[in-house]
């Protein structure tokens, strides 16, 4: 059996959910486990999930409502004991700035471009492999 990483993503907006699910596809790069994905659309949620342990990821929406994902991020790499890494979207590449405040390990703009997205999901699932090994 082959191994998976788990990927949370969350936004309010089910369009984005899907744009993530879209742009990473079955696996973001060859050399990463297949993605399952668990989607959630309020922060209530994501905490629930990351509670639950066995996120390899995060992928959250800067834009979303009512807590924007820098915010989120934030709250979770000061409240979540060994919190996985996060992957931003943002509004602007200018915001990039505000990414690094919320202490993500990486960001992209939104809308999402695939190949931007699924090669910064995949660095990010590399890294946490390796530190996991």
């Amino acid at each position: 059996m082959q191994p998976t990483a788990t990927v949370l993503v969350y936004s309010d907006d089910s369009n984005t959910r899907e744009q993530v699910r879209l742009a990473t596809g079955r696996r973001p790069a060859p050399d990463v486990p297949v993605v399952e994905f668990v989607e959630c659309a309020t922060p209530a949620a994501v905490l629930k999930e990351l509670d639950k342990g066995g996120i390899d990821v995060c992928v959250l929406d800067g834009e979303a409502v009512p807590m924007g994902g820098m915010g989120l991020c934030r709250q979770i790499k000061d409240e979540v004991f060994d919190c996985p890494p996060v992957l931003l979207l943002i509004g602007r590449p200018q915001d990039a700035w505000l990414a690094t405040w919320s202490r993500a390990e990486g960001a992209v703009a939104h809308p999402v471009d695939p190949v931007e997205f699924a090669s910064a999901l995949a660095s990010l699932l590399r890294s946490r492999k390796a530190l996991s090994a």
